[in-house]
């Protein structure tokens, strides 16, 4: 019998997957574990192995479709079967067929023309009776959507992504009425979706939008939406890291099997200073603070079709070569899609490096539900002001680094920022540790 190729359920809240590209065709020999179709999905991107060894007889689900968990998008069968395709290709496979939807009758309005506003904790009670996942549910708060009017095509009714795309596609829906304090007027009455305006004549190619691309576009939004952004930006002389890694990264290499970097450096320097200001390191939860125990850092990796964030947990755990190690392999790992859901789950806090390309600095947009975000820039040498022992100033060429700490000034207060980054300026300057 032919064997089954599934869509994996990449951990506990991921529902759905988007085949985004297929290895191998229709015809082709496959072995077993080997790399056969990647996918996105809300939390990582991966390649998914073949389940058996034989023929790749049919695609079931073609490139660019979203299915269900369990989904079968293919077929392998075995060397001395048939291999003719058994069916076309389908645009999407839903587990299930969804049961009728059946809801209460509304009582009636106190004027035809008026609708009543739904309070926040009545969205929410609606919300948690529609089956759906957290990116869903994410979706129809931003699009202001009762998620008990969109028809759910998953698995028991659950409503999908795509269910909750195609709701807001349709011209006629209706918008959830904002909580106001003072009645709607016409002009506030609108679709969840702004109007696209016409389209321009600039000569071009239009494409859609990758599965990764939408969702970075989605967090993003997300965060500048959710945390009040302030950036604190530090110049840090690191002429004596500098130093120290040229003189000790062949040695280094040669001794441990791996490529001594200036990563590890700034993220031991943040890990000390993050355990002197816990509240840097903590999450708004609600009205609540939360401070976590472990310092989890997020490592952000730039890809050639976006970017993700894998994250090294209990870092503050570590020792240097630990962190190098850590950080070496999480990158290697998400550039060739090896990453598991849970590796991209779970910071507390996110460096990210554009001064690997060259930027002298920048803004970063925080990584939510993190509270902070370190940049970052390039390396350069300058002519800086040295004071010696005795108090005289000379002119030198040092070697420079600007860090930018952007920080959720709804949790940490300016003078917290600026007292964590000079903790870290100095443990840079300063360096004294033993790098292995």
């Amino acid at each position: 019998m032919p064997t089954d190729i599934v869509m994996p359920q990449m951990g506990e809240s991921i529902f759905e997957g988007t085949i985004t590209k297929w290895l191998k065709k229709p015809g082709d020999k496959v072995q077993r574990d080997e790399p056969l179709f990647e996918i996105s999905t809300d939390k990582v991107d991966a390649e998914i192995p073949a389940p058996a060894t034989g023929i790749l007889q049919d695609i079931k689900v073609v490139e660019g479709n979203t299915v269900q968990v369990n989904t079968v998008v293919g077929t392998i069968a075995g060397d001395g079967e048939a291999a003719a395709p058994t069916s076309a290709p389908q645009k999407a496979a839903p587990a299930l067929a969804p049961p009728a939807k059946t809801q209460a009758a509304a009582p009636s309005p106190a004027a035809p023309a008026e609708q009543q506003p739904i309070t926040e904790l009545e969205r929410e009670e609606e919300d948690e009776h529609a089956r759906s996942s957290p990116l869903v549910r994410k979706i129809a708060r931003e699009h202001n959507v009762n998620l008990s009017q969109v028809p759910g095509t998953g698995m028991g009714g659950r409503i999908t992504k795509q269910d909750i795309m195609a709701f807001l596609e349709r011209p006629e829906t209706p918008a959830v009425p904002a909580r106001a304090s003072t009645p709607a007027t016409s002009s506030s009455v609108h679709s969840p979706r702004l109007a696209a305006p016409p389209a321009a004549a600039i000569p071009g190619d239009v494409v859609p939008m990758t599965q990764m691309r939408k969702i970075i576009a989605q967090r993003m939004i997300e965060s500048r939406r959710t945390s009040a952004h302030v950036h604190g930006m530090f110049e840090v002389d690191i002429t004596r890291i500098v130093q120290l890694r040229n003189k000790t990264k062949s040695a280094f290499e040669q001794r441990h099997g791996a490529r001594l970097t200036f990563m590890p450096f700034f993220v031991r320097a943040v890990i000390i200073a993050l355990q002197q200001f816990p509240i840097v390191n903590a999450s708004i939860e609600g009205e609540n603070i939360r401070y976590h125990r472990h310092v989890n850092v997020g490592i952000a990796v730039a890809l050639d079709w976006g970017l993700i964030v894998p994250v090294l947990k209990n870092a503050d755990e570590l020792n240097f070569l630990g962190l190098q190690r850590g950080i070496s392999d999480l990158g290697e790992r998400a550039r060739s899609k090896k990453l598991k859901p849970d590796e991209v789950e779970g910071s507390t806090f996110t460096v990210t490096n554009p001064g690997q390309f060259g930027a002298v600095f920048g803004l970063p947009i925080i990584n939510q539900p993190n509270s902070a975000i370190l940049g970052v820039g390039g390396i350069i040498k300058a002519p800086l002001v040295v004071t010696d022992n005795d108090g005289n100033d000379s002119i030198a060429i040092r070697s420079v680094v600007h860090l930018t700490l952007g920080y959720d000034h709804r949790l940490i207060d300016g003078a917290v920022a600026d007292q964590f980054m000079a903790l870290v300026k100095k443990t840079l300057e300063n360096w004294s540790e033993e790098v292995g």
